[in-house]
């Protein structure tokens, strides 16, 4: 019993973790083959964004007849006033766009989304939330510069607006969030960065595949994609669930940049003060990495974790 009490105790006294909240917007594909298609990668990324999010509460998806504007509007509006300072927000536009030389548009059943007005309802969100915001339509490019923020991550499947042909690369951007493959560090984690990267690569490849032109070259610009975590895979799923294993993990993030940043002044000190600087930190990892697989054994999956 004072076991438990004192574990009750232990996690009401962690701070409660930035949550993140992810949106998915699936559009009109005019054809069969693209309703098919952008429902599909709809699915797989919310089902996998679910993974870093912590939650399938925490993931809005619309597609098909919900794709309308007031409701999306409606949703982000919600959002800008909903998030906490310390957040993040993902959003995830899947489908088809156009481009007339001076405004963007995301078509959507009913009156199309133009690029003005998703910015207007982004810069909504406070600055204080990291933003990342793939927007994988064709014509896509026209936005990048128009969408960046120091906060804000922007990735768009085209390099300008002139590249009009139905994009490839939501598809692949979906398939990273499952996949070990896309997960280059082999950490568990996969970053806006690895997820880009993989796209890239699997876009760059089926079109060799398919001996075709290339008709889209995607962009990625601002913030630090190579920490924004878009996916966990395995063991590491149940640290954007888990109340603990979350405040643990960022603990544990943190004695590891002390570490990056004693190995980066190495040269600068002396032999011996720099391994009595290094010693305890090491040490203080070490005992937040029994923690973390301490928590994991109570929840039994111990050995899963990559």
């Amino acid at each position: 019993m004072r076991r438990l009490c004192a574990a009750a105790l232990l996690c009401a006294a962690l701070p409660l973790p930035a949550a993140m909240h992810v949106m998915v917007v699936g559009g009109l594909g005019g054809e069969p083959q693209f309703e098919e298609r952008f429902g599909q990668w709809s699915e797989q990324v919310a089902s996998g964004s679910a993974t870093a999010a912590g939650s399938p509460d925490r993931v809005h998806r619309f597609v098909g007849a919900e794709a309308r504007r007031e409701a999306i509007e409606g949703r982000l509006r919600q959002l800008a006033t909903q998030l906490n300072a310390d957040d993040q927000f993902v959003l995830v536009l899947l489908g088809h766009g156009s481009y007339d030389g001076s405004e963007y548009r995301f078509n959507i059943p009913g009156p199309d989304l133009t690029g003005s007005q998703l910015l207007a309802l982004l810069d909504r969100i406070p600055a204080t939330v990291s933003q990342l915001v793939v927007n994988a339509t064709s014509a896509s490019g026209a936005v990048l510069e128009r969408w960046q923020r120091p906060h804000r991550i922007v990735v768009t499947a085209t390099r300008s607006g002139g590249e009009r042909v139905a994009t490839r690369f939501g598809g692949y951007w979906a398939e990273a969030l499952a996949s070990g493959e896309a997960d280059r560090d082999k950490d568990g984690r996969v970053t806006a960065q690895e997820a880009y990267d993989f796209a890239v690569r699997r876009v760059e490849d089926a079109y060799k595949a398919d001996a075709a032109v290339v008709t889209e070259h995607a962009r990625m610009a601002g913030g630090d994609a190579a920490s924004f975590v878009v996916a966990r895979l395995g063991g590491e799923a149940l640290f954007a669930g888990d109340r603990e294993l979350v405040a643990l993990r960022a603990q544990q993030d943190e004695v590891e940049r002390r570490v990056d940043a004693l190995r980066a002044q190495k040269t600068q000190l002396v032999e011996d003060d720099y391994y009595a600087r290094l010693e305890p930190v090491l040490l203080e990892m070490a005992r937040l990495g029994a923690r973390i697989e301490a928590r994991l054994a109570a929840l039994g999956v111990a050995g899963d974790r990559p």
